[in-house]
């Protein structure tokens, strides 16, 4: 690409305009709004330089931090043009400030990894296993009953596959008058179980038992603390609440599915939606246990929100 010598707006800095010689920026800048002279620029005086040689003990000129490949580096450079004071030589006008060169790395939150999408799934069965099992404690009355209710029009609806009679015009027989209470009443327990399971332990500690099994834990953005009760309310509600909409059609359930598989689109820190609601992220921890005496703790930041 060759750009034509002329005044465009620098890059760099784009409340200024700079003259392009169509090899690179010289002169000095002038504001964005003011009418730009005909022709260049008059050349800067180049100040006086002591060559490195001659100073004892000097060090040779490092390359600046941050500098990317592929572009000259800030100051004069020997053999080309001179750049403004405080405006670094930079690609031509029009032209991307480079990124970050090939693949950018993993972020690593109060400095631990990521943890996998795959260990999350598993954590998540294990919890969803240990929940079914409070429910069958503790709700199996009320499922048992539940299902007495709805018999008739299953037993019904059973006859008709096994005799192959489809085409029967009439309605199946409809359920029993406390159907519907007691599937709100099942729902209730069912969300109250899991509630009183997760959000306690992950306030206080980042980890239910499913998580410590696997060894990850959730943690606040912004810093290395424990969730809260408050945040690890808003981060169960997203996943546990639509619960009580799985009378309606299946919608709890499409929402529950939607925010599971939601950490596999999400870039860079894998959030779920109910991580983004409690701004949290989801790290693996190292397998050998650090000693705490030897840990240096983020004190620069606050502690988790305990609202």
């Amino acid at each position: 690409m060759s750009v034509q010598p002329g005044w465009y707006v620098d890059p760099a800095d784009p409340d200024t305009r700079r003259y392009w010689d169509g090899e690179g920026w010289i002169g000095a800048p002038i504001p964005v709004d003011a009418t730009p002279p005909e022709g260049p620029p008059p050349p800067e005086p180049t100040p006086a330089s002591v060559p490195t040689a001659a100073v004892p003990g000097a060090q040779p000129e490092q390359p600046a931090a941050g500098a990317q490949p592929g572009w000259p580096s800030a100051g004069p450079q020997p053999g080309g043009p001179v750049g403004g004071p405080g405006h670094p030589q930079g690609p031509p006008p029009g032209w991307p400030y480079p990124t970050w060169p090939g693949r950018q790395p993993l972020p690593r939150p109060h400095g631990l990894p990521l943890a996998s999408y795959g260990a999350r799934l598993v954590a998540r069965l294990i919890d969803i296993g240990l929940v079914l099992l409070l429910n069958v404690v503790v709700n199996s009355w009320f499922v048992w009953r539940l299902l007495g209710e709805f018999a008739a029009p299953w037993h019904e609806y059973m006859r008709r596959v096994n005799t192959g009679d489809f085409r029967n015009p009439e309605p199946l027989p409809p359920a029993g008058e406390q159907f519907g209470g007691l599937l709100i009443t099942v729902l209730l327990i069912a969300t109250a179980l899991w509630f009183a399971y997760e959000v306690p332990s992950m306030a206080a500690r980042g980890q239910t038992f499913g998580k410590r099994l696997v060894g990850i834990r959730a943690l606040p953005v912004e810093a290395d603390a424990p969730l809260g009760f408050g945040r690890a309310t808003r981060r169960w509600s997203t996943l546990g609440l639509p619960t009580l909409l799985w009378c309606c059609c299946g919608l709890g359930l499409l929402l529950q599915f939607v925010d599971a598989v939601s950490a596999l689109f999400d870039q860079p820190l894998r959030q779920a939606l109910h991580d983004k609601r409690a701004q949290t992220v989801v790290v693996q921890l190292p397998r050998t246990r650090l000693d705490p005496r030897s840990t240096p703790r983020d004190r620069a930041n606050p502690p988790g929100d305990t609202e």
